[in-house]
């Protein structure tokens, strides 16, 4: 059993073992693989393991038949033709709902950054400003306590119900949207609402929807106008729900009061995305997977979902 990783790096940089997956055959791990060596590392393998590489219908056709398992470090499957992989008999495998507590807790760290400015506060310190101050305290910046705020959550999958419930531990009331008809659970608060409706009352806004037509540049001008002059708008869904410029233009008119993200639509940034000098604007490097303990549950279950297939029950198939 041949076995090929093609990316590797942001998965195991190091500190992980990839022991578990050695004991299925012959693997080989690449750190990166630019697009024009897919092919040639990819030829003859059995099980192929991608990340973000981009698998096409020619490259399908260039590694079939020996290809017959395609295992995705990711829960996202879009680079994938998926469709096309299932005519040629290829099953495809995603790692669905390992960073759902990491994604959350993200949230909150962008949440409590807005409202508690930490570090602007701690860097006043080490500055000598609190030496100085003839009072025992100084704010350099309005604080905002979270009880009673409004938070409104664009997708209620996994990690839109796990923020759902961080929220409810701060009192905070939820409002949710989602397509189709949801089960609260446990939850108390949350009140289910049209986007219109969620737009104009929430101070809070963070997006974990699935990229698809609808959802595309959603948080466009129109809606981004709907939204209240100090709400914190929050991404770590996918970069292309967001119109880019609109929020640039947003935060530099201060038509709204900041805005997190954790994914941009094109990824490495590029130097020439607004977002990147925009005001109040907080960009992380697509960090809400990586913790350790995040990264190891994935490898985890990449090894059970290869396992499982090759003991005839394949699980968390895509196609």
């Amino acid at each position: 059993m041949k076995i090929v990783n093609l990316d590797g790096y942001t998965t195991n940089p190091g500190d992980l073992s990839w022991d578990g997956i050695k004991r299925f055959g012959d693997y080989t791990v690449y750190d990166r693989t630019p697009a024009d060596k897919v092919i040639e590392r990819a030829k003859g393998a059995n099980i192929l393991i991608i990340n973000k590489t981009v698998v096409t219908r020619e490259i399908l056709d260039a590694l079939s038949p020996e290809l017959e398992y395609i295992g995705l470090q990711s829960t996202g499957y879009n680079v994938v033709d998926c469709d096309y992989a299932r005519k040629l008999g290829i099953t495809v495998c995603n790692i669905p709902a390992y960073s759902t507590k990491a994604v959350a807790q993200l949230v909150f760290a962008f949440i409590l950054q807005v409202t508690n400015e930490v570090a602007l506060h701690s860097d006043a310190v080490k500055n000598g400003e609190w030496c100085t101050c003839p009072d025992f305290c100084f704010w350099k910046t309005p604080l905002t306590e979270l009880d009673s705020k409004i938070i409104g959550i664009i997708g209620f999958g996994s990690i839109g119900r796990r923020v759902a419930k961080l929220a409810e531990a701060f009192d905070m009331k939820v409002l949710a949207y989602a397509p189709r008809p949801k089960d609260k659970g446990e939850l108390k608060t949350v009140e289910f609402v049209d986007l219109g409706t969620l737009f104009k009352n929430s101070d809070i806004i963070t997006c974990h929807c699935p990229l698809t037509e609808e959802t595309k540049g959603m948080i466009n001008e129109e809606n981004i106008s709907k939204m209240k002059k100090n709400a914190i708008f929050i991404n770590t869904s996918r970069g292309p729900v967001v119109d880019e410029k609109a929020l640039a233009d947003a935060l530099n008119s201060e038509k709204i009061k900041a805005a997190c993200l954790d994914v941009l639509e094109t990824e490495p940034a590029l130097e020439s995305n607004p977002l990147l000098k925009a005001k109040n604007c907080y960009i992380t490097p697509h960090i809400a997977w990586a913790a350790h303990e995040t990264r190891a549950r994935l490898l985890k279950i990449l090894e059970e979902n290869i396992e499982a297939y090759l003991s005839g029950k394949p699980q968390n198939v895509v196609n």
